[in-house]
């Protein structure tokens, strides 16, 4: 009688290990590396038991699929350790809003300046809207005016990566930190 040396509670995702696989034939890989042939599953699974060991289906598509003689828990641990690695390591880009007006004033146009810089400077993407209500949106020049001076005072450290497009009622750009 074989015995599973798999905790029940290890196996919680989509992964064929022992039982779980139902190929008729499968193409056994050994815990070194080596290929051991084709072979009938119940045999692969006493070959991996013999070495008290787990067969797990590396390549459930293949023909005839492949499995590998391993210890699971270990195996288990590693990818979930990759897994949180690559967590770490992924750098997600933040988009902050900024709203400004066709009719803003020069303290607070500089105000909001200052503020995209700075998140320009820490890394950030910076989505400047501007929102004509009423009788302005007759006045777009007007709003385009601001809004190039805005992109013009952002280019010693920002590039354009959406011009400045109107769509409804607003006009928006997206800024970019410039690459080192």
């Amino acid at each position: 009688m074989e015995v599973s040396f798999i905790s029940k509670k290890v196996m919680t995702n989509d992964d064929l290990v022992n039982e779980n696989i139902r190929f008729k034939e499968v193409l056994v890989i050994g815990q070194k590396g080596e290929q051991l042939g084709v072979m009938m599953r119940r045999e692969a699974l006493e070959k991996a038991y013999d070495y008290e060991l787990d067969l797990l289906c590396v390549a459930p598509n293949g023909n005839p699929p492949v499995c590998k003689i391993l210890d699971y828990g270990r195996y288990r641990f590693e990818s979930q350790k990759k897994a949180k690695e690559a967590k770490r390591n992924q750098h997600v880009t933040e988009v902050k809003p900024m709203r400004l007006s066709p009719v803003i004033d020069t303290h607070d146009f500089d105000t909001k300046l200052r503020q995209a810089r700075n998140w320009v400077e820490d890394g950030m993407k910076v989505k400047i809207d501007m929102r004509f209500r009423g009788r302005l949106i007759t006045r777009l020049e007007v709003g385009k005016k601001v809004m190039n001076s805005f992109v013009e005072q952002m280019s010693d450290i920002a590039s354009v990566e959406k011009a400045p497009a109107l769509e409804g009622n607003t006009m928006s750009v997206v800024l970019t930190p410039k690459k080192k």
